[in-house]
């Protein structure tokens, strides 16, 4: 296993007023589901400042990881509520260059 993490960036587009309440959901699901599975690493939530977009931030072990969590009936359960607030965007990849002050 390489000590290389998986990175996986989700691009969410927020409907109107609806970031605070997709802010939320999704940390409930960080801290109840994504915290529990197999892989996981580390995940970031960062908010724009004008409300329309929140990046998902996540490292995981290993690409079949990812690919669990994302077949897990209890994330599953969780798509729904996000779709009501925000559309998706997603890659995954590994870091290519870091640079750090």
């Amino acid at each position: 296993m390489s000590d290389e993490p998986v990175i996986l960036i989700n691009l969410l587009k927020v409907k109107p007023g609806k970031q605070d309440a997709l802010i939320a959901l999704l940390t409930e699901n960080t801290d109840t589901v994504i915290r529990t599975l197999s892989g996981w690493k580390t995940t970031r939530l960062i908010a724009s400042k004008d409300g329309a977009g929140v990046v998902i931030y996540s490292e995981w072990e290993t690409s079949a990881d990812v690919e669990a969590m994302r077949s897990d009936p209890r994330m599953k359960a969780y798509f729904p509520g996000i779709m009501e607030l925000a559309s998706l965007d997603s890659i995954m990849g590994s870091a290519a260059l870091s640079r750090s002050r």
